[in-house]
Parts: structure tokens; C-alpha cells; sequence
């Protein structure tokens, strides 16, 4: 497995290499045409060589690993999916709300895309939360 040493917890992914990621984290080790195609069916169609370019490039940053001792290369991602999706959200919430939470749940509560059966799972939550303290 090529693969480069560095500090993972400090690699914030690209959304397109988001996208990659997510994909191998959901199926499991996968070859690039697999990414590839499923990427594709997901979304506007770009040229194999460009998926192939972008994991090449992530095993180059230490975000993938790349099995070479078959005919089909298999990429493998290095990046942990919660410790990366919670760097990500510390990220946003400081960049976007000013680090704070009770903002970033305010504009989650008041946006179009929250329906109400996750809005009653939220009050739960909350619910359960405050019984605890």
C-alpha cells in the first residue's frame, strides 16, 4: 500500500474529494472505476481520468490508501469518517457562526429542508438532554 506519512487529523477534505471519500466509506474498499461510476450516477458526469486524478492525488496527501498487488488497484480510505466529518463541522461552525453551536441549530431549526418529523426528534433530544443535567 502507497501511502504518505503525515498528520491526518489536519487534512480537510476538498468537496470532491468529500464525495470520494464518502463513497468508500459507505461501500468498502473499491477500485477508482467503481467510485467513478458511482460518483457519476449521482451527479453531473465528469471524464474517468479526472476520478482517477483526484484519488491519485489523495493517496499523494495521506487521505487514501492504494492496494497495488492486483491487476485492479483498490483505494482505501485513511481518514477516520466521524473524526473527519467533526473536523469539517468545528470548521464551519467557527467560520460560519462564529463557533457557536446554539446559532448553527437555530438556522438548522429555521431552514426549509428540516421536516417536521426531525424537528420532533430535535425536541426529544432536547427533552432527554435537559432531564440529565
Amino acid at each position: 500500500m502507497a501511502q504518505k506519512k503525515g498528520n491526518q487529523s489536519e487534512l480537510v477534505p476538498t468537496k470532491a474529494e468529500m464525495d470520494v471519500l464518502q463513497v468508500l466509506w459507505t461501500n468498502g474498499p473499491s477500485t477508482v472505476r467503481f467510485v467513478h461510476d458511482l460518483l457519476n450516477s449521482q451527479k453531473e458526469a465528469v471524464q474517468y481520468t479526472s476520478t482517477l486524478k483526484l484519488m491519485q492525488t489523495m493517496v499523494e496527501k495521506g487521505m487514501l490508501s492504494r492496494d497495488e498487488s492486483n491487476m485492479k488497484h483498490i483505494y482505501e480510505p485513511l481518514l477516520e469518517e466521524e473524526k473527519t466529518k467533526g473536523l469539517m463541522l468545528g470548521r464551519f461552525l467557527d467560520t460560519m457562526y462564529n463557533g457557536s453551536v446554539s446559532s448553527l441549530v437555530l438556522a438548522l431549526l429555521d431552514n426549509e429542508k428540516t421536516s417536521a418529523k426531525e424537528l420532533q426528534l430535535l425536541k426529544d433530544v432536547a427533552k432527554k438532554l435537559s432531564k440529565e443535567k
